[in-house]
C-alpha cells in the first residue's frame, strides 16, 4: 500500500515538474535596459513575441501611457519638456551638502498631442524620498504648448548625492502621474 502511494506521488510530481519545465521553455525572460539602466520588471518572449511592461518603459523614456478601451490601442505621448532650475536669476545644478537653498523650477512644454489635466514638480533625495514642490490643475483648452513656473521652495540638501527634480503630468484626474522630465542636482 505504501509503495502504491509513493508511486502515485512520484507520478504527480513528475507531471507537475514537466509542466513547469514546459512553461519555462515557452516563456523566456528578457532584460530591459533603458539609457543603461535595467528595468524593474523584465519582459518575456512567448511564442516568438516579446511582451514588455509598457508603463515602466514609458516612465524611463519620460512619456505618458494611456489605454483607449474603445479602439483597444495603447497611446504613448512624449511631450518636449525643458526644465531650468533658478536661484534668484541664475540657473544652478550643483549645491553644497548640508545647506538650504531657495529656488524655483521653470518648465517649457511643447509638442503636446494629448489633453493634460494636472502637473506636478517634485524633488527626490538620494534615498528616493519625494518632496512635492508644487502640484497644480491645468486647463489648456487645446493648446499644444505652455510654460510652468513653480513658487519658490526652500530645500535642505542634507546629504551628499544626486537629487532628482522631476516633472510629472496627468492626462485626466483619474490617471496616475507620468514622469516627463528630470534634472539632477548634485550635492557635494
Amino acid at each position: 500500500m505504501k509503495v502504491r502511494k509513493l508511486l502515485i506521488v512520484l507520478f504527480v510530481l513528475s507531471l507537475w515538474g514537466g509542466t513547469m519545465v514546459f512553461a519555462d521553455a515557452a516563456a523566456q525572460r528578457v532584460n530591459i535596459l533603458v539609457n543603461g539602466k535595467e528595468g524593474v520588471n523584465s519582459g518575456v518572449i512567448i511564442n516568438g513575441q516579446t511582451l514588455l511592461p509598457l508603463r515602466e518603459i514609458a516612465g524611463s523614456l519620460q512619456a505618458l501611457v494611456a489605454w483607449d478601451n474603445d479602439t483597444k490601442k495603447v497611446i504613448v505621448t512624449k511631450p518636449n519638456v525643458h526644465m531650468f532650475l533658478f536661484q534668484d536669476q541664475k540657473t544652478f545644478g550643483n549645491v553644497d551638502k548640508n545647506n538650504r537653498y531657495t529656488f524655483n523650477v521653470f518648465a517649457q512644454i511643447d509638442n503636446l498631442t494629448t489633453q493634460i489635466s494636472a502637473v506636478k514638480v517634485s524633488i527626490f533625495n538620494p534615498a528616493n524620498q519625494e518632496t512635492v514642490i508644487q502640484s497644480q490643475d491645468v486647463n489648456l483648452k487645446g493648446k499644444d504648448n505652455f510654460w510652468f513656473r513653480t513658487e519658490n521652495i526652500k530645500y535642505h540638501f542634507e546629504t551628499a548625492g544626486k537629487y532628482a527634480v522631476r516633472f510629472f503630468m496627468k492626462a485626466s484626474p483619474t490617471d496616475e502621474w507620468g514622469l516627463v522630465s528630470e534634472k539632477i542636482i548634485t550635492a557635494e
